[in-house]
């Protein structure tokens, strides 16, 4: 920590924004101290987006004063940002995968004289920044697509480190990585934390800020609520400071329901590559969630299911109704929906409305005569942006524009408005605050009440633990047998994950 007379890595000092009539941020504060992991915490939808984008130059404030290291700084644009010594590395990487590691290290910053390409110190400056990361993988010569998320990951951070960065925001960095891809971020934030680089770490998962960060900051409706270190805090009092009151259970209280009749079956189901022979039943009134690491073959099951990637052996039988591989729109028809775990690309149509989004998979409800009634399809969906506490200014502001957790609540309030009998949810919380967790948790236990069928992915196996009534672990592929919640642990389902199934 810094002596009485050094001045801090960052300071941001009374930030104020509004669009319109909206305030983003209301006299928030900031400070980051030189060689300090400071971990920026709150729900989505609490500032910290903006804060951000006022750091990065990309959002000019309206008041508030920022510093770096004791020098005014207030940046026209992302240009200025990172001369400053800024780097933002978002939870959406911005790489380009037909180039090698080394292009994408200094790509747009390469070294030029007389407008030719110097090649000698871009060379020095990669391969300085690959001894940092220090994984094998990471080949100058070697193409970004084919790297595993966690190498991705780490050529993003990289690509701060090649141009001397001083303060690196980290967006959600681990919300892609398996277990062994987050020990190796962790080690690279240790080395640079030990060189004085100061890191702004963004993240849901309570327990990574616990284990990684030396000091905290909370917002909440864009203002600061709590500061402090991380050693004195609690998970609980966290939550408690994002969410403005107590949440005494993570994972709510089921309501009743009794497992049903079967309503997907899976008997040797094979796709390419993944997955492998796998079989399954999902009964009415069950929520079934599927553990393994990243690269197991779970996404790519839930795609083979819907009809999203092609079978090439064994059957699917939906409701008694046996057949291998149909396209999707037949899939929906039989009662199936499905969150995908990229929002992004394949979960929601960013540009489109959020009434648009919601009822996307059907709109017969709203239409006649082949054509649809805006006003029906809006009044249908403010119902469940009601139900859900969707925050969103109406129907008809663009999905693009909300907060991730609110993104999420549109994607699985697209399968109650189709009314899917069984819901496919992969990553259903991932990039999604606390608070938002425990609803969209509430949820899945009540659509189980209502006897649908729920078949949940999730890399974070304390909320297998809490919502699932069984659990089945994958394994290069191949699918282990489900057994009740109660009779796991994270151990037990990380070890299985790891060596696959006796």
């Amino acid at each position: 920590m810094r002596a009485m007379s050094e001045a801090p890595r960052l300071e941001m000092r009374g930030v104020e924004k509004r669009f319109g009539a909206l305030v983003a941020l209301s006299g928030v504060d900031l400070v980051v101290e030189a060689g300090e992991v400071h971990a920026l915490i709150g729900q989505n939808g609490a500032g910290k987006s903006t804060l951000m984008k006022v750091l990065a130059g990309a959002v000019a404030a309206d008041a508030g004063a920022l510093r770096i290291d004791g020098a005014p700084y207030a940046p026209r644009g992302p240009a200025d940002a990172i001369a400053a010594g800024v780097a933002m590395v978002y939870q959406e990487l911005n790489l380009a995968p037909d180039l090698t590691v080394a292009q994408n290290l200094v790509l747009g910053r390469e070294s030029s004289r007389l407008g030719w390409l110097r090649a000698a110190p871009d060379r020095a400056r990669v391969e300085r920044v690959l001894a940092v990361l220090a994984r094998p993988e990471l080949a100058p010569d070697r193409r970004v697509a084919e790297l595993d998320p966690g190498a991705r990951q780490l050529v993003e951070i990289g690509r701060a480190l090649a141009f001397d960065a001083r303060l690196v925001v980290l967006d959600e960095p681990t919300s892609s990585l398996s277990a062994a891809e987050t020990s190796t971020l962790y080690g690279v934030i240790e080395r640079l934390r030990a060189d004085g680089v100061s890191i702004v770490y963004i993240s849901h998962f309570l327990e990574e800020v616990k284990r990684v960060a030396d000091r905290y900051t909370v917002l909440r409706d864009g203002a600061t609520v709590a500061v402090g270190a991380v050693r004195d805090a609690s998970v609980g009092s966290l939550v408690e400071a994002m969410v403005g009151r107590r949440l005494d259970e993570a994972y709510p209280p089921r309501p009743p329901s009794a497992r049903g009749a079967p309503l997907l079956a899976l008997d040797g189901l094979a796709g390419e590559p993944l997955p492998s022979q796998v079989s399954l039943t999902l009964h009415r009134g069950e929520v079934l969630g599927l553990a393994g690491l990243v690269g197991a073959g779970r996404t790519e099951l839930l795609r083979a299911v819907f009809g999203l990637a092609p079978v090439r052996a064994g059957t699917v039988r939906v409701a008694g109704v046996e057949d291998r591989g149909r396209p999707t729109p037949a899939r929906v028809r039989q009662g199936l929906g499905m969150v995908s775990e990229d929002r992004k690309e394949e979960g929601l149509a960013l540009a489109r409305s959020v009434a648009e989004n919601l009822t996307l998979s059907s709109a017969r409800p709203f239409s006649r005569g082949g054509w649809v009634r805006p006003a029906a399809r809006d009044a249908c969906a403010q119902r469940y942006i009601d139900a859900l506490s969707i925050k969103t200014r109406g129907p008809a502001q663009p999905a693009g524009e909300l907060s991730g957790g609110n993104q999420q609540k549109i994607a699985i309030a697209r399968l109650l408005h189709q009314d899917a009998d069984v819901l496919l949810l992969d990553e259903p919380t991932r990039g999604v605050d606390v608070g938002s967790k425990v609803e969209i948790y509430r949820l899945i236990g009540e659509l189980a009440a209502k006897g649908k069928a729920v078949l949940v992915v999730s890399s974070y196996l304390p909320e297998l633990l809490g919502v699932c009534d069984r659990i089945a672990v994958m394994h290069r592929g191949r699918l282990g047998p489900a057994r009740p919640a109660a009779e796991w642990t994270e151990g037990a389902l990380l070890d299985e994950a790891t060596r696959g199934a006796a």
